[in-house]
């Protein structure tokens, strides 16, 4: 009896502040459409999201239909982006692509699906650290990829396709950093087949990234284990004339193994992603008068 009193005490007092918390974020019935559209503004200025979010939604559920609706629902996938929720906030992109295909600033909805993408498996100490994201699981990097294509593809002249091409840049570097990583783990098991197949698929899908020589240093390494000499010196051919300084190569030219690419310095990162890690993230469009 003594242990369940001991542990009601701080269970009612989580209950308590929870309530309170509930009251401070409740947001005044009587405020008007453009009461509350202000509110929300003065919080996304103050960089409180969370005020933002419950602000926008229920200026959104409030007055549906009033004017300051359609821009209310590009704030709060902002305002969910910026939250570190990029669930919620590709959820609610795609709630207004398909309540409003035919907005003028529908352009933003699609791009900020791809940069929700983009930063899902991004953590908030990882945003500040300096990581190899390639080592991470490619689905949300194969996703942004996707979305931010989509925005060219429906959208070639929007304001944010020249930020959307540069991301795709860094994600198929990304994407093939990853082929690069799982032909390594290939190689350490003795897996040669499916390596070559790894570093052969950067090759043909991938071309122009900078895992292309360290592909066909995969490539080379699992045909000498194969013993399929004649194609790994093809390929020995090929790597010499367009990477000759590579390190698995020696001055004269000659294949002297290849160094896993889990050695590689993840301060390349900077340079690949062109410092777009980081940079600072669109405000929603302005509203229409």
């Amino acid at each position: 009896m003594r242990l369940l009193r001991n542990l009601t005490t701080p269970l009612l007092a989580l209950l308590l502040v929870a309530c309170a918390s509930d009251d401070k974020n409740k947001i005044d019935e009587d405020l008007s459409e453009t009461e509350l559209y202000r509110k929300a503004q003065f919080a996304l200025e103050n960089t409180n999201y969370g005020e933002a979010v419950d602000s926008l939604r229920a200026l959104e559920s409030r007055y549906p239909f009033g004017s300051y609706a359609d821009h209310a629902q590009l704030e709060l996938i902002y305002a969910y982006y910026k939250r570190l929720e990029p669930e919620a906030a590709k959820a609610t992109a795609d709630r207004f692509i398909r309540l409003h295909p035919q907005h003028p600033n529908v352009d933003y909805a699609y791009y900020m699906k791809g940069l929700s993408s983009y930063t899902a498996d991004v953590g908030l100490m990882e945003r500040y650290v300096e990581i190899d994201m390639s080592r991470r699981d490619p689905g949300q990097a194969r996703s942004s990829f996707a979305e931010f294509a989509e925005l060219l593809n429906r959208f070639p002249n929007s304001a944010y396709a020249t930020d959307a091409r540069q991301r795709m840049i860094f994600l198929r570097n990304q994407l093939s950093f990853y082929e690069i990583h799982v032909a390594d783990y290939y190689l350490k098991r003795r897996a040669y087949v499916a390596a070559v197949n790894r570093g052969q698929y950067v090759l043909e899908n991938m071309q122009r990234t900078p895992a292309v020589p360290a592909a066909m240093a995969v490539m080379i390494e699992g045909y000498r284990k194969l013993e399929m000499h004649e194609e790994a010196e093809r390929t020995l051919e090929i790597m010499r004339l367009n990477f000759p300084k590579h390190p698995s190569l020696d001055e004269a030219g000659n294949f002297i193994g290849y160094k896993s690419f889990n050695d590689v310095d993840p301060s390349i990162w900077t340079v690949v992603s062109f410092d777009l890690i980081g940079s600072g993230d669109p405000e929603p469009p302005a509203p229409e008068n």
